[in-house]
């Protein structure tokens, strides 16, 4: 009898406001599988030379790159959104990277939505990656109806994506049950961000445990089901106000994703 888990890895964004190279401190000293650079306002992280040596210097594989599709990362390698995407692919193949991945258009990137679904398709044809299409989430202001925000959508479950991300802090706002989205994905589901989330309009990012989406429950679907992709603990430390604090809250994450991940299998 052994136990088999998936990789569990740790997003850079997850030591925020502490930087790209910290992620790889954290990742090294707590022992996760692999890291997700999050290319973002961080210089450093832009650098694909840079997380390598990082990679290298620590030890800890670079298992996907998050491509600077946020609200916040708009001009990050310019503003031409597929241009972004080949350089994130770019970045991947100099790391070591499988995945890249992306969010939905928005919905005022009309030219981008209306080729996105095959573009994404033609990407991961030329570049042999997996362009993982995450789950996004309604912008609202309250408890009332939201405002839907992506095109052609925010539940990758919908589209003929061959490869998708779970995020179980974007499912909360959505109100939606990540295991059956998972059940619906099937084999496409390629990533997880594991994390958690009350219901609230704000996307939390929580300490997986912490919220109400069953993230327990989710992650034991994972390992019976068969999940081999990457699950990757993107949680927001902001809060904390120490170096102690923050790495309470990653060790919680990857014991967490540990526990629960596990699954009991016989020869």
């Amino acid at each position: 009898m052994s136990v088999r888990t998936p990789r569990v890895g740790l997003s850079t964004s997850s030591v925020y406001p502490e930087s790209t190279a910290h992620a790889f401190k954290w990742a090294a000293l707590l022992g996760y599988d692999t890291v997700e650079v999050m290319v973002g306002i961080d210089a450093l992280s832009q650098d694909k030379s840079a997380v390598r040596k990082l990679a290298e210097h620590y030890g800890v594989p670079i298992g996907s790159v998050h491509a600077p599709c946020l609200l916040f990362t708009q001009r990050v390698w310019g503003t031409e959104p597929w241009g972004k995407l080949v350089r994130s692919a770019e970045m991947a193949h100099e790391v070591g990277a499988d995945t890249v991945v992306v969010h939905p258009p928005f919905r005022w990137q009309k030219e981008y939505a209306a080729g996105f679904v095959d573009g994404i398709a033609a990407i991961e044809q030329s570049s042999g990656l997996a362009f993982a299409v995450e789950n996004m989430y309604p912008w609202r202001a309250g408890p009332s109806r939201g405002v839907e925000m992506y095109l052609p959508g925010r539940d990758p479950s919908e589209e003929p994506y061959a490869h998708t991300t779970i995020d179980l802090s974007h499912a909360a706002i959505a109100g939606q049950d990540v295991v059956e989205m998972a059940q619906r994905l099937g084999p496409r589901l390629r990533h997880v961000h594991l994390t958690d989330g009350t219901g609230s309009a704000k996307d939390e990012h929580l300490v997986p445990g912490r919220g109400v989406m069953n993230a327990a429950d989710f992650c034991r679907h994972l390992a019976s089901s068969g999940f081999t992709g990457d699950v990757v603990l993107e949680i927001n430390t902001r809060r904390c106000g120490t170096s102690a604090e923050r790495q309470v809250d990653l060790e919680e994450s990857l014991a967490f994703a540990r526990e629960h991940l596990a699954v009991e299998t016989h020869p």
